[in-house]
């Protein structure tokens, strides 16, 4: 198995938000709590990232 890398959160990122963004009238709940958990993620790695 290989290591998940900043690329491969982002990618999945914009796939969750394209899914969102393409049909509102849906509730997806998890996959909205998936979108908070990759922006959460990508957030402190770019805070790590500056120091």
């Amino acid at each position: 198995m290989q290591p998940v890398t900043h690329a491969d959160r982002e990618q999945e990122l914009r796939m969750l938000l394209d899914q969102v963004s393409a049909h509102p009238e849906k509730a997806w709940t998890r996959e909205r709590e998936r979108i908070a958990v990759l922006q959460r993620q990508l957030a402190s790695e770019a805070k790590a990232a500056q120091g």
